[in-house]
């Protein structure tokens, strides 16, 4: 089944309404919309921090979903501001981008002279956990709960050297992670590895999707060569549980105190 872009984006909406506990029409509104978040059926069950914040926007509305206990003070500190200044907010870190296939630009790449392509499924992809090396493009753990559905990889001189994976994020989404070893890199591997792999994904009428932190702009070249187009952008991470990379050089007084 091919879906359209138009398609791939109205279950993208439906997905982050369900991840972020608002409805899907939240994301057309203008302005900043808050909301109480909850662990719903059919989320992404990527982890969750406690309290829990995130921000996402889809290009219009800025949504907030916030555990109740500290909901009223980031309503407090949010209303009013622009949405830079929300994903500017001292108390959250990392912003990830995200992108959807486009069908009028993508197309496939020829495999590069000296590489052959292998595909491995379901539990075959375990096999592939013997070979360090692609934490991006596979999860290692074969009780992750986003399980890899999907693996293709480059092989050179019998070598495992680039690969791309597929984790089932959703029923109606998959990601999509590329890793190359560094030798075999600017040759064009991680784009065709992800074009092949983001038309297997669409033949079985689900949605593949491409995450990527705002400052890896080598993998966002690879998501534009792949055919793909920014979607959406949420935050990465609070610095609540004292997790922050600077925790001991700021703190930040939001959650009440026992």
């Amino acid at each position: 089944m091919e879906l359209n872009k138009l398609e791939i984006l109205k279950i993208v909406r439906k997905q982050l309404a369900v991840d972020m506990n608002c409805s899907e029409e939240d994301f057309f509104k203008d302005g900043i919309v808050f909301c109480e978040a909850k662990s719903n059926e059919g989320r992404r069950m990527f982890d969750r921090q406690s309290p829990f914040l995130e921000v996402a926007t889809m290009g219009n509305s800025t949504v907030v979903s916030v555990d109740r206990n500290i909901l009223l003070k980031v309503k407090r500190l949010f209303e009013g501001k622009s949405r830079d200044d929300i994903f500017a907010a001292p108390f959250l870190f990392g912003h990830s981008l995200y992108y959807i296939p486009d069908g009028s630009k993508m197309k496939q790449s020829p495999c590069p002279d000296g590489f052959n392509f292998n595909i491995k499924e379901g539990k075959d992809i375990q096999e592939l956990y013997e070979t360090p090396g692609f934490e991006n493009a596979i999860q290692y753990d074969i009780n992750d709960p986003r399980p890899d559905v999907i693996a293709i990889y480059a092989m050179c001189n019998k070598r495992i050297v680039a690969m791309a994976g597929a984790s089932e994020d959703s029923s109606k989404l998959w990601q999509i992670g590329v890793d190359v070893l560094p030798k075999y890199r600017n040759k064009g591997l991680a784009t065709v590895l992800v074009s092949k792999l983001t038309t297997m994904i669409m033949e079985r009428g689900i949605v593949p999707y491409y995450g990527v932190s705002s400052t890896n702009i080598a993998s966002q070249c690879v998501a534009y060569r792949s055919g793909f187009s920014p979607a959406w952008m949420c935050t990465y991470k609070n610095t609540f549980d004292g997790m922050a990379p600077y925790e001991s050089d700021v703190k930040i007084n939001i959650i009440p105190k026992c």
